[in-house]
């Protein structure tokens, strides 16, 4: 079959390459795709707003799988504009996604359905907002998140070190730092403990989890510095007991299911379940509506089934046929960014040692890269991510810093503690 990705991230090279793995493909084409995903699928120059080019592209490339890779076509309704066509698409429609689209939209089906959460707010105005975060620091609150309700790759978020930080990034929201997706802010109560990542398949049916991942969002080691799109990520994540599983599943993925079913949306694909796992028990921080990144990195690299039966499983309502199986290896997948970001970056800088990377075993995803004059060259803030398997947590580590150490270009920049915590938590006997 002919199979096409949407995106051009470090999240779809790893969705093409794992789809070329698989026996269904005849052709794989990736719109817009980058310098590394055209090793492995035909690039098409289309942009992901593109909606209704998409759409024709598809048509007359007799396209039998679409897979949406970013939050935003999902969020302006490009699965309503390929079911329109009769073509089979993996994702929710634009009412669905607003579970990722709207902080608010998603708090309130979260309460809806008894999802465990943090207490929140949402407000319109920044008069209000401010009197509300002086009350909650009044009260005691030594700590609160502010979040812009509308998309904003990863960076809408704060969690607020003190009062006048609160109020200041409230203010800048009103005032347009988000565009419109601040024109709404939702502030929440600090939970605290720590992160993990559920990626969970959902064809209106049923909903099956996928091995467990966790990011790490902040620019620098420790967790230090502002939020970034993510700067690297493991699988699994031992955080994630069989308990605290059990848990997710039953007070979160099936009430989840339930919401799905009861509001009837049309969801059928991933909901990615940012969780913190705290003293009580986990909740749930947000819901995003497609697979993260670099968490898909490292899950791909341990995804043991053929995923476009998968997918196309999950789209046709079957997804109680599914058997996944995951392998047995760890996973880290490194971020590899220009330096500057998550705020200025240069662009353009040629990449070298690529084939020496490859060479220790790790798979090397682009997530913004581009050719020029024949040569890999730096096209965005997150610029590669760097994915190794090992037998134990430690080797998976070290097998992907000895990749990392191969590649470089003019003022790479990449965190050395990436999965650190899972190394913590292992010595620790927890």
């Amino acid at each position: 079959m002919n199979i096409l990705v949407v995106g051009s991230g470090g999240r779809e090279h790893a969705l093409c390459w794992k789809i070329r793995e698989s026996k269904l493909v005849d052709k794989l084409f990736c719109a817009p795709g980058n310098a590394g995903i055209s090793q492995v699928a035909e690039c098409v120059a289309l942009g992901v707003d593109k909606l209704e080019e998409l759409a024709d592209f598809a048509v007359a490339n007799n396209i039998e799988l679409t897979v949406i890779g970013p939050e935003a076509p999902l969020c302006d309704g490009i699965v309503d504009v390929f079911a329109a066509r009769g073509l089979k698409v993996f994702g929710p429609d634009k009412y669905a996604a607003q579970l990722e689209g709207s902080k608010d939209f998603a708090k309130k089906f979260m309460l809806k359905y008894n999802i465990p959460t943090a207490k929140a707010a949402t407000f319109t105005d920044f008069e209000s907002a401010k009197k509300y975060i002086e009350s909650e620091y009044a009260n005691g609150e030594t700590s609160i998140v502010i979040k812009a309700d509308g998309l904003a790759a990863g960076k809408g978020v704060l969690v607020a070190e003190s009062m006048l930080d609160a109020i200041e990034f409230t203010k800048g929201c009103f005032d347009g730092a988000f565009g419109k997706s601040g024109a709404k802010v939702l502030i929440e109560e600090c939970l605290i403990g720590e992160e993990a990542s559920i990626l969970a398949l959902c064809d209106g049916k049923n909903i099956v989890s996928l091995a467990s991942s966790q990011d790490h969002k902040r620019i620098f080691d420790d967790d230090k510095g502002p939020n970034t799109g993510g700067m690297g990520a493991y699988s699994p994540a031992p955080v994630v007991s069989d308990e605290v599983m059990a848990q997710i599943q039953t007070e979160i993925l099936d009430n989840f299911l339930r919401g799905v079913q009861e509001d009837k949306l049309n969801f059928r694909g991933l909901i990615f379940v940012g969780v913190m796992v705290t003293a009580k028990g986990p909740k749930v921080l947000e819901f995003n509506v497609r697979f993260g990144d670099p968490e898909v990195q490292a899950v791909m690299r341990r995804l043991d089934s053929d995923i476009v039966d998968m997918l196309l499983k999950v789209i046709d309502g079957k997804l109680a046929d599914c058997d996944i199986k995951w392998k047995k290896e760890h996973a880290v997948s490194v971020v590899m960014a220009a330096g500057g970001y998550p705020e200025s970056y240069r662009k353009g800088d040629v990449i070298t040692g690529l084939d020496a990377a490859a060479e220790t075993g790790a798979v090397v995803f682009h997530a913004g890269t581009a050719f020029k004059d024949g040569e890999i060259v730096t096209a965005g803030g997150r610029v590669l991510g760097v994915s190794a398997l090992g037998a134990t947590i430690e080797e998976a580590i070290a097998n992907s810093y000895k990749a990392v150490s191969k590649i470089t270009w003019n003022d790479v920049f990449y965190r050395k503690d990436i999965a650190q915590k899972a190394i913590r938590r292992k010595n620790n006997g927890k």
